[in-house]
């Protein structure tokens, strides 16, 4: 096979030989005893897209079926260069042209009948066959095409296209899978998924209690103890409470849950802070025990949990 540096450029002169539009018709391409329809690495050309495809083979080669599409031969020939494209999936670019309809593109090719395969490589037309050809014959060409390509740096993969002819949007990859949990921690998610969070601390305080470093159990025991402690709290009721009492410490520890279970981080923490200072040993106790729940609930590398540690520390000592 020639290189395709060796090839003249397109030029458009000389007619078709049309004769096959004598012979035994075929159905149109897509309809049942008919060549398939374009799609994957099957695109049908027309004038318009005749440059892009042009330009598209200085990435991957493209292989060119001039034919009739409802000439027997023709569409017999299309239906094994077709199953041929999706086997070497994207190695080379199947674009056929209907010579009946766009003779121009035909002459291009300075062929004089259909069917007629030509391949494309960095611009240039390269001549594989005219008509027929055994499968295995047509396996070989095509492997030929491929090498003068690599040769040439024409080293691409087409895209799968739409019927439209427009390459198809690449496939999300798939997720990764969710690492499997521990069993305990396992045993929590499901008591929190069946709205059991007695059976969802139980779970967290064993796996502690087995690795006492396990600092995902400690968040998640943090986590469900505020869910608990929550649950049927009203929250204009507790407001109101911490409002009537601001030296109260378990109504102030009430409202700060619900703060925190809001979103409100930087008030709740603040909240407690700010009691600190004034309060008795046991209410200091009280207030630590519930500040270092709420550090591990809102995570020990959020910076609002640096700054928080600190001024406990400064509270305490």
């Amino acid at each position: 096979m020639s290189e395709p540096t060796q090839q003249p450029a397109f030029d458009v002169r000389g007619a078709v030989d049309l004769s096959a539009l004598t012979r035994p018709q075929s159905p149109p391409p897509g309809e049942e005893g008919g060549a398939p329809a374009a799609g994957g690495y099957v695109v049908d050309v027309t004038e318009e897209s005749f440059g892009q495809l042009v330009q598209d083979s200085t990435q991957y080669p493209v292989v060119v079926l001039l034919w009739i599409p409802t000439d027997q031969a023709n569409a017999q020939l299309g239906t094994e260069l077709g199953a041929l494209a999706d086997e070497y999936a994207g190695r080379f670019l199947l674009a056929r042209v209907d010579a009946q309809a766009y003779p121009q593109i035909a002459a291009a090719f300075q062929v004089q009948g259909v069917p007629t395969v030509v391949a494309v490589l960095q611009g240039q037309p390269v001549p594989l066959f005219q008509g027929a050809a055994p499968a295995e014959q047509v396996r070989a060409v095509l492997d030929q095409v491929l090498q003068a390509a690599e040769a040439n740096g024409v080293t691409g993969r087409a895209p799968a296209r739409g019927g439209d002819g427009e390459p198809e949007a690449a496939a999300a990859p798939p997720p990764e899978p969710e690492p499997e949990l521990p069993p305990l921690h396992q045993e929590a998610y499901d008591a929190i998924e069946r709205d059991d969070l007695d059976a969802a601390v139980a779970a967290y305080e064993k796996a502690i209690k087995q690795d006492p470093r396990d600092a995902l159990a400690v968040a998640g025991l943090a986590q469900v103890r505020l869910l608990q402690r929550t649950r049927d709290a009203d929250l204009a009721a507790v407001r109101a409470a911490a409002a009537d009492a601001p030296g109260d410490v378990d109504a102030q520890l009430a409202i700060a849950d619900l703060d925190l279970l809001g979103g409100h981080v930087d008030d709740a923490l603040g909240r407690l802070l700010d009691l600190l200072p004034g309060a008795d040993a046991d209410a200091k106790e009280k207030l630590r025990v519930r500040l270092l729940d709420y550090f591990e609930v809102v995570g020990t590398t959020d910076p609002r949990v640096a700054k928080a540690r600190q001024r406990l520390a400064i509270s305490l000592y």
